[in-house]
């Protein structure tokens, strides 16, 4: 699908107006990482912004308010907390998502799979009650076609591919990312549709925009240099024991 071409019929929020065609970076790090910690998430969002990324993607209230008092940019917001016998974690419930919202986001991103909330609302509900009560735009994290689709009819502003791969505890994720799903969303929802996970290259994220993906967020491959030293360690690894062992 031409990607313009999916993007004439949609309803677009003002909120989400700037992100049109560009890249959001995921700034976020676990508690586990050397970069774990707001200061290091307020300088990957000032250096996201220099390089020209149109916003931002980050998890947590410290964190949220370090980057929207860093740099002007629209940020989606979200809080993961993990309840007892609940695999739902992004914005599970409506308490996290007012934290979000007083945090400084500009667009709340929730789980919008079928899995069952902590407080047992529905999507639909919770959907509802943040655009009544916090008056800021969705963005539906949603793992397949029928995720989606429940997503934009329950009222989501829009739905992004964030946990293709993700919800099966048993099933390691797949490498690449899911661009089937992105345009199977764009064919049928008229909300915007973000392309998310497993983006490591220029070249796919900007396949995400030809196959109708209304933007494009990106993480690990820009702002977690564990990982991506990671992957040059395991690529280098045949030949680093040898070297060593002859003194190089």
């Amino acid at each position: 699908m031409d990607g313009a071409a999916a993007h004439r019929s949609l309803t677009v929020h003002p909120a989400l107006a700037a992100l049109r065609g560009g890249l959001i970076v995921s700034c976020q790090a676990r508690p586990d990482h050397p970069l774990h910690g707001p200061i290091f998430m307020a300088a990957m969002a000032r250096a996201a912004s220099g390089a020209g990324a149109l916003g931002l993607r980050m998890n947590g209230p410290e964190d949220i308010s370090a980057a929207r008092a860093a740099v002007d940019l629209p940020i989606i917001g979200l809080y993961k907390r993990p309840y007892d016998d609940c695999q739902v974690v992004i914005t599970p419930t409506f308490a996290e998502a007012e934290v979000v919202a007083a945090s400084g986001a500009t667009v709340i991103a929730l789980d919008a799979t079928g899995r069952r909330r902590p407080d047992g609302v529905g999507l639909a509900e919770m959907i509802a009650r943040i655009h009544d009560e916090l008056r800021l735009p969705i963005l539906a994290d949603a793992s397949c076609i029928e995720d989606g689709l429940a997503a934009a009819s329950a009222g989501a502003d829009a739905v992004a591919t964030t946990l293709s791969g993700y919800v099966d505890p048993e099933a390691p994720p797949p490498e690449d990312p899911d661009l089937d799903l992105v345009a199977a969303l764009a064919e049928r929802v008229r909300v915007p549709v973000i392309a998310e996970g497993r983006i490591k290259t220029p070249a796919e994220a900007r396949e995400a925009l030809d196959r109708g993906a209304f933007a494009v967020v990106v993480g690990t491959a820009i702002t977690n240099p564990r990982e991506i030293a990671r992957e040059f360690v395991q690529a280098l690894a045949p030949h680093a024991g040898g070297r060593r062992a002859q003194g190089w």
